[in-house]
Parts: structure tokens; sequence; C-alpha cells
């Protein structure tokens, strides 16, 4: 199993989940799953080469190389959650539902360039910046705490249900962590929809939020971000940490027969990084 098979299932299990703080189940997945690839391979791919050059496996460096994951990652990141956010913003408000203004998730990206520039398709980009660089930071660093802290030996037994409970409770520390940001970020890549700007910057989209709605604006939507944040990351990180542990036996032939050496979680908690 690759890791677009890994990705393309926690979207199919999450995106329901996330979709639910605006409306219909599966309208915006386009563009989750078209950026997939990219996200995966970037990802795990400057995390595993920030820890080589980091060198020592250790909490700080896993939050280093997750923070420098989540920056880089971002390129991608962004425009795809704003074409996600305007397909699922299509409709809103309507009593009777007009014709689609964009056909797909790449179609909404480009009518957006043609208006806007790169400027346009990079709404929100500070934001999700200010989300992202943090969120993997704690996103790693709680996974590798935690499978620390549980002793994910290869040959415990109960080692599979470990890894899901690590994953998925890294998963929400992430989304705890910077749920508040991630509210404004959307709110910033749904203003024009309709062709009229609300906010005309972060602190003012702050400001007027908070005036209209209260502090409790920034916890709106977290239930279902939570509920899909555990099955999508608890499946994410224990399915990348065994395919690659695994993959990793093979290769070495005989030194699956060896018997496990102390410390030796330190190994299947790399996995994730080495991809």
């Amino acid at each position: 199993m690759d890791m677009l098979s890994v990705g393309a299932a926690g979207v199919l299990v999450g995106h329901p989940f996330d979709t639910v703080k605006l409306s219909g189940l599966y309208k915006g997945i386009g563009s989750p799953m078209m950026g997939l690839t990219f996200i995966n391979a970037i990802v795990f791919g400057v995390q595993g080469n920030t820890m080589r050059l980091l060198g020592q496996d250790t909490p700080t460096h896993q939050f280093l190389a997750g923070a420098a994951a989540g920056t880089i990652q971002c390129v991608i990141c962004c425009p795809m959650e704003l074409a996600k956010t305007r397909m699922q913003m299509q409709g809103t408000g309507e009593k009777k539902p007009s014709k689609k203004l964009y056909k797909n998730s790449l179609d909404c990206l480009v009518r957006i360039y043609r208006r806007e520039g790169l400027w346009g398709v990079n709404r929100g980009m500070l934001t999700t910046l200010i989300r992202e660089t943090p969120g993997f930071g704690v996103y790693f660093w709680a996974y590798d705490v935690l499978t620390r802290s549980l002793g994910c030996e290869p040959d415990n037994r109960y080692m599979i249900p470990k890894l899901l409970f690590a994953g998925g409770m890294a998963g929400i520390a992430s989304w705890l962590s910077t749920y508040p940001v991630d509210v404004i970020k959307s709110r910033l890549q749904a203003d024009g929809v309709g062709g009229v700007n609300q906010y005309s910057s972060i602190a003012d989209c702050v400001r007027q939020s908070v005036r209209k709605e209260g502090y409790m604006v920034f916890t709106r939507g977290l239930t279902s971000t939570l509920l899909r944040a555990f099955p999508v990351n608890a499946t994410t990180f224990a399915t990348v940490t065994l395919v690659l542990m695994y993959a990793r036996r093979s290769e070495e032939g005989l030194s699956d027969c060896e018997p496990a050496q102390p410390g030796h979680h330190t190994q299947i908690k790399q996995q994730p990084s080495s991809l």
C-alpha cells in the first residue's frame, strides 16, 4: 500500500466530518484528493530529511523537523484548501441552487487565478503558515513522545493498538494547538465569495469575528474536527509506520528473526519520517 492509497483512505474517512462545518458531506473532496500525493511526499520527505540533518532522534528534533515539513507543504496545502473551501461554499444561502460556478477544484483555482492572480490563489497563506508550522511540529512531537511512553516495541502484542492511539492523539494535539488560527484561515479563504470582501486583514477578521460571535467563535466546529482527527491520523501514522517497518525488514532479510533490542522502539518511530 503506497502513501497515495493511505492518504486517500484518510480523506474519504475524514472529509465528511470536516465538511459538517459547512454543508454537503463530500462537496469539495476533489481538491484534497488532488493534493494528496504532493502533501504526503512533502511532509514525510522533508521531515525525514530534516531528522537526518539534525542527527539525534529526540522529541525536540521531531518538533523542529515537523515544523519544517509543515512550512514547506503550505505551498500545496494553501491553494488546495482554498479550492476546497470555495467548492464547499457554492450555493450556500441560496433558496434555489443556481448553476455551479466551479466545475471542479482545478477549475476553481484557474478561475481564481484569472481574476486575482497568484495573490488570489494563495489567499490565506500567512494564516496557513501560522497554523501548519507549529501544528506539524506538535503533530510529530506528540507521536514521538507517546510512542516512547507507550513502549511501542516490535515484539509487543499490543503494538498496533498503541500506534493507532498515538497517531490519533497526535492528530488531536495538533488541532487543539492551532484550531483558532484555522477558523480565521477558513474565513479569509471564504471571504470574497459573491464578490464582496468582508475582511481587510487577519486582524480585521479576528476583530469582526469576536465582536459578532464572541470568543467561542474560535471553537466553532472543533468537535467535528476532533472526531475526524483521531481516526484519520491513527490510520495514517500506524499504517505508514507498519508498512515501512515491514518493508525494511524484508530488505534486511534475516534481521526480522533477531530478538528486539532495548530501545528498539526508536527505530519504529523513525519509520514515518523516512518516506
